[in-house]
């Protein structure tokens, strides 16, 4: 049965993973697994986590299953801090919000979703994405389209020539927005380009689904949601994936949520037992340990200001980052402008490089990094900065 199996490349990122880990340079700089770094290169278990975990640890009195759709009040708590307190209540006779197994598992499940909704449904992602939205959409049976989105040269949204093409989508078509921190450029919708990307799918009849990995890494736990804030208020239909990995900093828990606004209850009552079914026919019941914790932080007021100040840290050493690297190069006289990597969000950009000088500073340098040039500015620290500088201004150079 086995034996006309082949072997499959190894995903990049994985690929990158191994080749840090086997290689001797002592100034070797982890670029490419897009994960929350600190000051001396680690990802930490956050004071707020550990303190709801001790917590979870002393008062459970029980392992039994949680349920296809998760923890009641956890879904509620997180549909809360994606949409806020007065629209979830404005939304709740149409909404629905279930727990899934982190950010993919949310992802495969509204795929899922969707092909019971519409099999012939198309879902138009940008270019680029990031690059597990395709497997994870498209082996479901969704049809993918793209959009333009980035532009490479310039360092600038596309928005213009994202809208023209979006005037080739169908009525009923899905539309894949990421929410904030766009992975991997790093480059986010405005207010107003949120504002005209709501006024197209109302017109072209469109259902926008938003992947939200990093809320809190980009401007603020409010502001990086006023597009799916905007939406939700204003479009008839509205699927929301959100993770708990990268602002909780749970990656290993597989936290997320899966949230679905409908026309109607009567459409919300079918929406559940639809995503309980999917739920049921996957995986069965979501992990609870890292959604307790989540619901632990959310639920009790000193713990949730713990959780916001090491976010607000982690979010202005991101942004501190892309402020010094950005002065860094530009004080060294490297030919290339690199300003934009101070105006964009979250933990990624595109250096903007090419293949070759990615691979000089992979196999001259030990600087790991993707093919695409994408860094997790994360990754960058005191410690590290003057050697990737001065490795960049040589490959530059070269």
């Amino acid at each position: 049965m086995f034996e006309t199996l082949q072997s499959l490349n190894a995903d990049p990122i994985l690929g990158l993973m191994a080749a840090f880990r086997a290689d001797c340079n002592p100034a070797k700089i982890d670029l490419g697994v897009g994960v929350y770094k600190d000051s001396r290169g680690r990802t930490p278990v956050m004071a707020a986590v550990k303190e709801a975990e001790t917590r979870l640890l002393e008062t459970q009195d029980s392992k039994s299953y949680v349920g296809p759709a998760g923890d009641a009040d956890y879904d509620e708590l997180t549909a809360r801090l994606v949409l806020g307190d007065a629209l979830c209540q404005q939304l709740q006779e149409r909404r629905c919000t279930v727990q899934v197994p982190g950010g993919c598992g949310g992802l495969r499940v509204a795929a899922e979703f969707i092909m019971k909704a519409n099999p012939r449904a198309r879902i138009w992602v940008s270019d680029p994405t990031w690059p597990n939205h395709v497997p994870l959409l498209g082996t479901a049976g969704l049809q993918i389209e793209t959009y333009p989105y980035y532009d490479y040269d310039n360092h600038v949204i596309r928005f213009e020539e994202m809208l023209a093409a979006l005037q080739s989508a169908n009525a009923n078509d899905l539309l894949l927005l990421h929410g904030c921190c766009h992975n991997p450029c790093g480059a986010d919708l405005s207010a107003d380009q949120w504002q005209a990307v709501r006024d197209l799918a109302l017109d072209k009849g469109l259902t926008v689904f938003i992947d939200l990995a990093y809320q809190g890494l980009g401007d603020g736990l409010e502001e990086d949601v006023y597009g799916v804030r905007l939406l939700a208020a204003s479009l008839p239909e509205l699927l929301v994936v959100s993770s708990c990995s990268k602002n909780f900093g749970l990656y290993r828990e597989r936290v997320g949520a899966l949230t679905v606004i409908c026309q109607s209850g009567a459409q919300r009552a079918a929406v559940s037992s639809q995503l309980a079914s999917i739920a049921r026919g996957i995986y069965s019941m979501p992990p609870d340990h890292g959604a307790a914790i989540v619901r632990i932080i959310l639920e009790d007021q000193d713990l949730r200001l713990s959780w916001d100040r090491e976010l607000t840290e982690m979010r202005d050493r991101i942004n501190g980052l892309r402020a010094t690297l950005s002065s860094r190069l530009a004080a060294a006289g490297v030919p290339d402008d690199f300003s934009f990597i101070r105006n964009e969000k979250g933990m990624f950009s595109f250096l903007g490089i090419g293949i070759p000088q990615v691979q000089r500073l992979i196999g001259d340098y030990s600087i790991y990094l993707v093919d695409s040039s994408r860094i997790n500015v994360a990754g960058i620290n005191d410690s590290n900065i003057d050697y990737l500088v001065d490795s960049l201004i040589k490959v530059l150079q070269q």
